[in-house]
């Protein structure tokens, strides 16, 4: 969670936002950034969400950049390049939902794997904004995920693969009895 909040804090702070400005233009209320940056709480996935659009960035960035610094001092320091032990990979849940998101790839590779696990009945909506700027494929690898593409709605099973498109409202959703596994696969497209 400190990781996290330092990430929050700095890229604020980078933006020269005030917790007023961020608050705006996430839609995060100014006491919950607060009590995020103070690491007092820790952020939904939701919440990571729309953070993460506000600055430009995609879940996975402000993942990998909250934890880069430690894997990348570690992997210098062992001289292993490119080796990444599944104990060393970096993994968050999400406190409302029990969701976990473990990175795959570290913050210098140039696309963004990650592993989801949803457990049964938990639905993680994001804001069309944070899709912008990146082009994003779901692959389902066990179970079964009900995905909302704006209006559309797509019954993913496993082996299936989905090709996201421009930005729009979305939700990962496990209406059944049982965990669902997914990766996400993620690079960026070209800013405006």
């Amino acid at each position: 969670m400190g990781r996290i909040a330092a990430r929050v804090r700095a890229e604020r702070e980078r933006r020269r936002w005030t917790l007023a400005q961020l608050a705006d233009v996430s839609g995060v209320s100014q006491a919950m950034i607060s009590r995020i940056e103070r690491g007092e709480s820790s952020p939904t996935a939701v919440v990571l969400g729309k953070l993460s659009a506000a600055f430009q960035l995609s879940i996975a960035s402000l993942l990998a950049l909250a934890e880069g610094a430690q894997d990348e001092a570690r992997d210098d320091a062992q001289g292993v390049a490119g080796v990444r032990r599944r104990t060393d990979a970096a993994e968050w849940q999400d406190p409302g939902t029990g969701y976990r998101r473990r990175q795959i790839t570290g913050p210098h590779f140039p696309a963004e794997v990650a592993e989801i696990r949803l457990p049964a009945g938990a639905r993680v909506p994001y804001p069309a904004a944070a899709f912008a700027f990146v082009r994003q494929v779901v692959w389902v690898l066990d179970g079964r995920l009900t995905f909302h593409d704006g209006d559309t709605v797509h019954e993913l099973d496993a082996g299936d693969t989905i090709e996201l498109g421009g930005p729009a409202d979305r939700v990962f959703a496990n209406t059944t009895d049982d965990e669902c596994r997914y990766t996400v696969i993620l690079t960026r497209g070209a800013q405006p």
